[in-house]
């Protein structure tokens, strides 16, 4: 049964959410208090987050940094809600590591919706784990990658840029290992849309811009002045020629 941690402080909105994925079959467990929600995240391996924006104690925002960057959460899918309408809100969620992102006042079946998507989307361990077929969201588990600085182990999932270890969600790794096995080679949007995720549920051509910038501060020395991951105007996203 998947583990829920929902992080709301409105009791009501609460309280529905647990009612609804209770009936989905899902167990919840729910805090109402931003520390109290990090927490848990630090000490508990959970399937999915719904994490609020505005929360008491700590926000929405710090949390789901804090979980991307260590402990048993790194690789959660993050489902984040707020009451702020504003585009760059959105962007400020998406780009902390959140996956999805859903307004205030929200219906119940499309929260319910995108909670299972969510939860059908291939985290980094199942990246890593072996598969009879070699292969995997097409990632070649036996095939390495070293290219412009950057070795790329599927088989294990890590990735070293210039010599250091550098930590990356499923998503992340997906668009690197994509970009940097196929140098030179542009993709579109929409062909990322369809190689990066796998369930193509709530995700958008922005989704895809996202992705690349949150790529970028971790794997270009000067993420504002790209050498590695580079925009083709007009067309879409390559990795550096080799």
């Amino acid at each position: 049964m998947p583990h829920v941690l929902i992080v709301e402080d409105d009791a009501h909105i609460r309280d529905l959410i647990v009612l609804h994925l209770g009936l989905e079959g899902l167990q919840a467990t729910a805090v109402a208090d931003g520390r109290e929600g990090l927490e848990r995240v630090a000490t508990t391996a959970f399937d999915l987050v719904v994490l609020d924006l505005m929360l008491p104690g700590l926000d929405g925002i710090s949390i789901c940094r804090a979980l991307r960057r260590s402990g048993p959460n790194q690789d959660v899918p993050v489902l984040m809600l707020t009451a702020r309408r504003e585009e760059s809100d959105k962007v400020l969620g998406l780009e902390s590591g959140a996956d999805d992102y859903l307004v205030k006042p929200f219906g119940i079946r499309e929260l319910v919706a995108r909670v299972r998507a969510l939860l059908r989307r291939p985290r980094a361990s199942q990246i890593a784990a072996p598969a009879a077929a070699g292969e995997v969201n097409g990632i070649s588990l036996e095939r390495p990658v070293h290219v412009h600085g950057i070795e790329i182990d599927p088989a294990r999932r890590r990735v070293r840029v210039r010599g250091s270890a550098v930590d990356l969600t499923a998503q992340e790794f997906r668009l690197l290992h994509l970009l940097a096995s196929h140098p030179g080679i542009v993709f579109s949007r929409e062909a990322l849309l369809s190689r990066v995720w796998p369930d193509r549920t709530y995700v958008t051509p922005r989704s895809v811009d996202t992705l690349i910038k949150r790529l970028r501060r971790r794997v270009e020395e000067a993420p504002a002045d790209p050498k590695l991951v580079v925009t083709v105007w007009g067309s879409g996203y390559k990795f550096a020629d080799v």
